[in-house]
């Protein structure tokens, strides 16, 4: 399977997954003026590769800024991930977040509740 890699632009995030290795990374901002179109791909692409791959699956993200639209797609992103686990999948996420922006605490907060694979928040300040 072919990597998936999209530029970061004003108002929406660099996306580099790698297919090899497992390491999907989603860093930025994220406030295109279509969510669900801009996600779309990405949610493809998720779905086609957990279908096949049988390693561990790292998901690191560094989003700054969620709009509502973005919130909701990143939530099907875990959906997707969550089915993985549940099917005995090895999931593991690691959100980057500043301590100091309690809006981006409170949504990685709010994601870690709805999911039972391995989710770590980790401040930038401590890394």
């Amino acid at each position: 399977m072919e990597n998936l890699t999209l530029q970061e632009t004003r108002s929406t995030p660099a996306i580099h997954f790698d297919a090899t290795n497992g390491i999907l990374e989603i860093s930025g901002e994220s406030y295109p003026e279509n969510s669900y179109e801009f996600y779309k791909p990405i949610l493809s692409w998720i779905a086609r590769f957990t279908a096949h791959y049988k390693g561990p699956i790292v998901l690191n993200c560094t989003i700054h800024y969620l709009n509502t639209g973005s919130t909701k797609s990143m939530m099907d992103v875990f959906d997707l991930l969550e089915d993985h686990y549940q099917q005995g999948g090895d999931i593991s996420v690691q959100w980057h977040c500043d301590r100091d922006n309690d809006r981006a605490v409170e949504t990685a907060e709010e994601f870690m509740e709805d999911v039972t694979f391995t989710f770590t928040i980790k401040h930038l300040a401590d890394m």
